[in-house]
């Protein structure tokens, strides 16, 4: 597994995404159509966890979180920027999503819970706003974000 594969699995979910409301809709279709144990879920998963290991993803550490841009938006990402953040009974820093976030949870220890979701797909729309935790365990959580905007508060 490589920056390379991660790449092309992350294109071909954003080609379906692309121009989709970032919205409810868009967040239950994910659930259902490449939520966990779906081919794309896994390989996410599979990804995070090795390149994690091998010092490519997460190299980055504040405040208890192991995080880094992946990919920077790209017209073969359908203009989505792509984060990973490796958190452990954490809160990360407020922000904003002036153009929305879609979140991949990936528990990997215990139970745990991404502002209260378990493993799938959350979906902010445009112009929504939190503070990130990661509670009742271990979870890496890939952030697409459209065109890389996001406003820490």
């Amino acid at each position: 597994m490589t920056p390379e594969t991660l790449r092309a699995t992350i294109a071909d979910l954003a080609a379906k995404i692309a121009g989709r409301p970032l919205d409810g809709d868009l967040d239950g279709w994910l659930n259902r159509e490449h939520g966990p144990g779906s081919a794309i879920y896994e390989t996410l998963k599979a990804h995070c966890a090795a390149g994690a290991a091998e010092g490519w993803l997460c190299n980055r550490e504040a405040g208890g979180i192991r995080y880094g841009r992946i990919l920077k938006p790209a017209p073969d990402l359908s203009g989505f920027s792509v984060d990973v953040v490796d958190m452990t009974n954490v809160a990360g820093p407020h922000h904003v999503h002036p153009n929305g976030e879609i979140d991949c949870v990936m528990p990997v220890e215990g139970e745990a819970l991404f502002d209260g979701r378990g493993a799938g797909w959350v979906v902010y729309p445009p112009g929504s706003a939190h503070e990130p935790t990661v509670s009742e365990g271990r979870a890496y959580v890939l952030y697409l974000l459209p065109e890389g905007r996001v406003q820490f508060t």
